[in-house]
């Protein structure tokens, strides 16, 4: 399965600006990109893509695609560290906080100029898997 490129770019943009807007004017805005990775990992459809592939302009097909599985992977990351960044904020430590909101702003940021931290990631993590599977036979 597959998600049209510029769909997940809208996520990637969606994430750095409503953390940063988060980290810059008021926490609250981190509820917002939380909810929604919340939802995605509960049911594996992100709200805010299923919303916005009707305003595609081509069939999804027709663009370029990007994996799901991937994606998923990377929703996670970034709702794990939004939820680190929220609960690092109620407990009273605004730095640590401000860390784990900074990691998602610069993953998504940087996916957006053509470079998936989360793929990187998520490679070397099926390949320990791969050689850890391969010396237990």
């Amino acid at each position: 399965m597959t998600i049209p490129k510029p769909l997940v770019q809208l996520n990637q943009a969606f994430l750095v600006a409503t953390v940063l807007a988060g980290l810059i004017f008021h926490i609250t805005f981190l509820l917002m990109p939380f909810a929604i990775g919340a939802v995605t990992l509960v049911t594996k459809k992100n709200p805010l893509i299923s919303y916005s592939r009707r305003f595609l302009r081509n069939p999804p097909n027709s663009y370029p695609q990007e994996d799901r599985d991937q994606q998923l992977f990377n929703q996670w990351i970034a709702t794990v560290c939004l939820g680190l960044a929220l609960i690092f904020f109620a407990a009273g430590l605004p730095i640590i906080a401000t860390v784990f909101g900074a990691m998602v702003i610069v993953a998504a940021g940087v996916a957006l100029m053509g470079y998936c931290i989360g793929c990187t990631v998520r490679y070397q993590l099926m390949m320990w898997k791969h050689r850890r599977a391969k010396t237990n036979y």
